[in-house]
């Protein structure tokens, strides 16, 4: 006589159990790096959305001396997202751009927006 042998034997709940521990470390790791991705996305997008303010400043005011967030905000555009304005020189300035721990910074009218510090 033969036994009836059914349901799964604890080898093949193992193997389940790790194929599915696999898939879900992938999971997190593609999510975590899409959400690192998009924060620099948008503190790049708020240095650049921010450049015209400060070239509309500098004609004005015939420099970048003087130049906060609070004036750029209050004069020439309402929509510019969290930066930070280091300093200013008469023909130069440091801003920069911080999301989730990371920050992104321009310096000049000429200069990249990078990674690296002014």
């Amino acid at each position: 006589m033969r036994r009836r042998e059914d349901g799964f034997t604890l080898v093949e709940l193992v193997v389940v159990m790790v194929i599915i521990g696999i898939l879900v470390s992938f999971g997190l790791a593609m999510h975590y790096g899409a959400r690192e991705r998009t924060s620099d996305a948008t503190a790049r997008s708020n240095l650049r959305t921010a450049v015209p303010a400060f070239e509309a400043y500098r004609s004005d005011n015939g420099g970048y001396v003087g130049m906060s967030l609070a004036a750029l905000k209050s004069t020439y555009s309402q929509g510019i997202g969290s930066i930070v304005v280091e300093w200013t020189v008469p023909d130069d300035y440091c801003v920069s751009s911080t999301l989730n721990g990371r920050t992104w910074w321009k310096q000049g009218p000429s200069g990249a927006i990078t990674m690296t510090s002014c």
